[in-house]
């Protein structure tokens, strides 16, 4: 089975660090073109990113969405992310293939030219999987988001939750 946005969602959350943290925002980000193939019987799950697609949901303050980013601040924020995080011209594909138990999938993300194993858990939340993610950038060669000759950071960890129904 194949599933695409807007049945099955993916949300990359970034944190910020620094000197100057206090006027930045932890964000939530969306992914807004993918696909998960899943086969229930193999219990396999294969999934490609379009790291192009990386959208700007909200900012974050305390955990909760805000309304306090601006349409210009988006677009700054989704191009750093594309050309100086990601270099999405470079690596636009991020691809993730395992096997699934009963509490994780065990595979390999192929994300910024690097492979990488994974064990990703999951859980069951209504009619849905949410798998969750830690991702440590440097382990993918990616240099976290600085400014301000770096008083102002993203935390090298970003958490990934997938969210797509269950399939039996």
């Amino acid at each position: 089975m194949r599933l695409t946005p807007p049945d099955a969602g993916c949300r990359v959350f970034t944190y910020k660090e620094g000197l100057l943290s206090a006027v930045a925002h932890d964000l939530a980000i969306d992914v807004a073109r993918f696909s998960v193939e899943i086969d229930p019987v193999a219990r396999t799950v294969a999934a490609e990113l379009d790291a192009t697609s990386l959208r700007v949901a909200s900012a974050l303050v305390d955990g909760k969405a805000t309304d306090s980013l601006s349409a210009h601040d988006r677009a700054t924020i989704e191009r750093a992310i594309a050309d100086e995080v990601l270099e999405t011209r470079r690596f636009p594909i991020i691809r993730f293939a395992g096997r699934a138990d009963e509490r994780a999938i065990d595979g390999t993300l192929d994300l910024h030219g690097v492979r990488r194993t994974l064990r990703v858990p999951f859980v069951t939340d209504g009619n849905f999987w949410v798998a969750t993610a830690t991702l440590h950038q440097p382990d993918f060669k990616i240099r976290p988001y600085r400014a301000f000759l770096g008083t102002l950071r993203v935390r090298a960890e970003v958490k990934v939750v997938v969210r797509i129904p269950v399939v039996e």
